[in-house]
């Protein structure tokens, strides 16, 4: 049974944004989908490249400067940031906003979890001294259904707020841990009488940047989060 699964696997989420517009990843698709049963270790790169190409996609869409050459979970973090999950008119549901974000810090770690399948099982990724473990279909069935959720939601999210809001206002006020760490990391300059804090020059001269540097902040925050959670002793 399992094999006949996996044999016709298709990436729904992932054909609905082809078929939303997002036209360019179909032969990724496609290669995911052979990739699950025919070799596994090249459907880790291939997932991982697909939720790439995506948050890519995304961020050229909205006209949203990023670094070329940054890794995935920090571009996931920062696509995220930019994107809208609430509807308009219940933008103030703070508990349901709040719910919704431990949600994306789930995929979040789904995100990181097929990057290092990708480098230490896949097909295509850097060379290695000593042999790569090797997958099958089921690990490989993982990833890939992994990554399809991922990119069909995105994109799904991405089309269906962007008429109406193409990238949220960065509040400055709403991050004041980031702005004070900016503040205390280059502390304050004067020009003339006048006194600036970096934060805030940042964010209202290079927002773009302020958004990258901000998601970066909050992805060092989780980490140490999450390794202080697994340090504790259960009773």
């Amino acid at each position: 049974m399992a094999e006949t699964s996996t044999a016709s696997f298709v990436m729904h989420g992932a054909r609905d944004a082809i078929a939303d517009g997002l036209v360019h990843i179909e032969q990724q698709v496609e290669g995911v989908e052979q990739a699950v049963v025919n070799n596994p270790g090249l459907a880790f790169d291939l997932s991982r490249t697909l939720i790439e190409s995506t948050c890519k996609t995304i961020l050229e869409d909205r006209a949203v400067v990023y670094k070329k050459d940054e890794n995935l979970p920090r571009l996931f973090s920062f696509t995220t940031q930019i994107l809208s999950f609430l509807p308009p008119s219940e933008s103030g549901a703070s508990e349901v906003g709040k719910s919704l974000r431990q949600t994306l810090n789930g995929l979040h770690t789904a995100v990181q979890g097929i990057c290092e399948l990708r480098n230490q099982c896949g097909f295509a990724s850097h060379g290695s001294g000593s042999p790569r473990p090797a997958m099958e279909a089921a690990q490989a069935l993982l990833a890939a259904k992994a990554a399809d959720t991922i990119v069909g939601f995105l994109y799904h999210v991405h089309r269906q707020r962007y008429a109406i809001q193409p990238v949220p206002e960065q509040t400055y006020k709403d991050h004041n841990d980031f702005n004070e760490s900016l503040d205390e990391a280059f502390g304050p300059f004067k020009i003339h009488d006048m006194e600036f804090r970096p934060s805030e020059v940042l964010h209202n001269l290079e927002p773009d940047t302020y958004r990258i540097y901000l998601a970066e902040f909050e992805d060092s925050d989780d980490s140490i989060a999450d390794d202080s959670a697994s340090s504790e002793v259960q009773p």
